[in-house]
């Protein structure tokens, strides 16, 4: 009888101690969820490049999947959290154009553009709050803001 006692005051610590820890880790993604603006699109903090008017963006889920409307194209991709760190898995651009594109919009210039961004948000370490921005740190750090209209 006292053997079953142990057995079980011992499962009991054991259910304890793997519901606490699933407790701080949904604590910590909430917190995580509070901070970072999740299905917001986000509008890279650029000059507009002519001719046209899209900007690229980003737009992140909670489950961790995005959408990057870059200056031409758009690509789908995977945004993983830890703490402050951040990796963007990015797919790769797709050969077509979007059916939406003006003739003539998407120049060599900005084709290039695409390209090169795709390459900055691979590179992506980490994000920070900069005043009312979101910041994606990297080798070239990227700055989002919300849309203001």
């Amino acid at each position: 009888m006292r053997f079953d006692c142990l057995r079980s005051g011992r499962v009991f610590f054991v259910c304890g101690v793997l519901l606490a820890a699933l407790v701080a880790q949904s604590e910590g993604r909430a917190q995580l969820a509070d901070r970072f603006p999740f299905d917001q699109e986000l509008l890279l903090n650029t000059p507009p490049m002519k001719p046209g008017k899209r900007m690229p963006s980003i737009t992140v889920e909670s489950s961790g999947n995005a959408i990057i409307d870059l200056w031409c194209k758009s690509v789908p991709a995977h945004v993983e959290f830890s703490d402050s760190a951040l990796k963007i898995e990015v797919a790769q651009l797709p050969d077509e154009l979007p059916q939406m594109q003006g003739n003539g919009q998407c120049t060599p210039e900005r084709m290039a553009a695409d390209g090169t961004l795709v390459e900055k948000f691979a590179a992506v370490t980490d994000w920070r709050h900069e005043g009312g921005s979101i910041v994606l740190n990297g080798p070239a750090p990227l700055k989002f803001n919300a849309p203001s209209n």
